[in-house]
């Protein structure tokens, strides 16, 4: 639906007082089983219609360094001269810099790929990016093929390790971990389930300056085994059953060494959360079966608030749906700001970079990529909202208030 939002209340857009313009705001349309209560504070979203996309290529997740840029992964695809592919044994990923104040006029820069062979796997990605005292941590993992199938990559393989740079990327150490041994030591062999699959650090903002104890939090998508009512495509690069939660203290000699690492092993009877060095006793940080998949995390240091961003891909190749969480601690409760169906309509890898909320906590951009079935197997999905598509897409958003939705200025 439309809603002309009257920009009194708007000021944290950076618009003239007094001035109307008209807002998307996306309808909130959870299933019937949505296990969230909707959130009192964040009532929805609204996109103001600006945008743009960037480079030829996807898998974005900007890291804010204390430099004052973003450094970022992708693949598939080109940035200016340089192609990456993440398939075969020839695979690499690509890395940049991403430079600028405005989302609207960035520049790329400082383009480069770097090799990792999958096997026995077929293809490896980027996941996990965090910049931190000026060492760039980079993760990979795995996805196995599946020949014959019409799915497109279903299922999930290990999270590899991090490979690490101390300048900016420009060279690169890469991790002690391969896909037939990885960090965790999960899946137990190919084809297996995961849990801390393709995980991604959470968004602390510059430096990770508001993370609360000090450390790096990773969130990934995973599901059970057995499984008691797995879907096609269960487990994939953008589908799952649950999210998991992992925190290490940063630096070159922890991260890939798993001992280091703390898992959410969910609450004590007074809600405390529950932190253990055993991966078995690892617990789901949200559990909604046939409706997780790719997940990151931003906190929101304005309004105090982590928002938990979550695309459930469907059958891999379908239409897709992302849904916004919030709560004020890391690990929950969380309670539901919006479901958007057919978000993109293909909307994937779908993230909040702090370096763009705004200073009321309202105005941000979500960063992500779009309808990349269009290519390949025609399936001709719109860019909804309008300006999406393959690549890195930026698009403004309002999180609206409960003023907002009370006083929209409907007309």
């Amino acid at each position: 639906m439309r809603a002309k939002l009257l920009i009194a209340v708007m000021v944290g857009l950076g618009l003239a007082v007094g001035a109307e313009t008209t807002y998307r705001v996306w309808p909130s349309q959870p299933p019937s089983d949505c296990p969230f209560e909707p959130s009192p504070s964040i009532v929805g979203i609204a996109f103001t219609g600006r945008h743009i996309r960037y480079a030829n290529a996807d898998t974005w997740y900007p890291s804010w360094a204390s430099d004052g840029n973003m450094y970022s992964p992708w693949t598939d695809g080109n940035v200016g001269d340089v192609k990456s592919g993440s398939g075969g044994e020839k695979a690499t990923t690509g890395h940049a810099t991403i430079v600028g104040n405005d989302p609207l006029n960035l520049k790329i820069v400082n383009v480069g790929v770097y090799p990792g062979n999958p096997a026995p796997y077929g293809g490896r990605y980027p996941c996990g990016s965090l910049v931190y005292n000026g060492v760039w941590y980079y993760g990979t993992y795995c996805l196995l093929e599946t020949p014959g199938k019409h799915l497109n990559w279903d299922v999930l393989g290990p999270f590899v390790g991090f490979r690490y740079s101390t300048d900016f990327g420009k060279t690169w150490h890469d991790t002690p971990h391969t896909p037939s041994q990885p960090l965790f030591g999960e899946p137990a062999k190919p084809g297996g389930k995961v849990k801390m699959g393709a995980p991604h650090f959470v968004d602390f903002g510059r430096n990770m300056q508001y993370s609360p104890d000090g450390k790096a939090y990773l969130v990934g998508q995973g599901a059970a085994d057995p499984d008691p009512k797995p879907r096609d495509a269960n487990l994939s690069w953008i589908t799952a059953d649950q999210i998991y939660m992992a925190r290490v203290t940063p630096s070159i000699e922890n991260m890939n060494d798993a001992s280091k690492y703390e898992f959410f092993g969910g609450h004590d009877a007074s809600g405390q959360p529950i932190w253990t060095r055993d991966f078995s006793r690892i617990k789901p940080l949200v559990d909604w079966n046939n409706n997780a998949g790719c997940v990151t995390m931003t906190y929101d240091a304005p309004l105090k608030k982590y928002l938990l961003v979550i695309t459930d891909g469907g059958n891999t190749i379908s239409r897709f749906n992302t849904y916004i969480l919030e709560s004020v601690h890391i690990t929950g409760p969380w309670r539901l700001v919006v479901y958007m169906r057919h978000f993109g309509e293909q909307g994937y890898f779908v993230n909040l970079p702090s370096r763009f909320i705004g200073k009321d906590g309202r105005s941000a951009w979500l960063c992500y990529a779009a309808n990349f079935t269009n290519g390949y197997l025609h399936t001709n999905y719109r860019d909804d909202p309008p300006g999406g598509g393959y690549g890195m897409t930026l698009q403004e958003i309002r999180l609206l208030s409960p003023s907002d939705k009370a006083n929209p200025g409907q007309r």
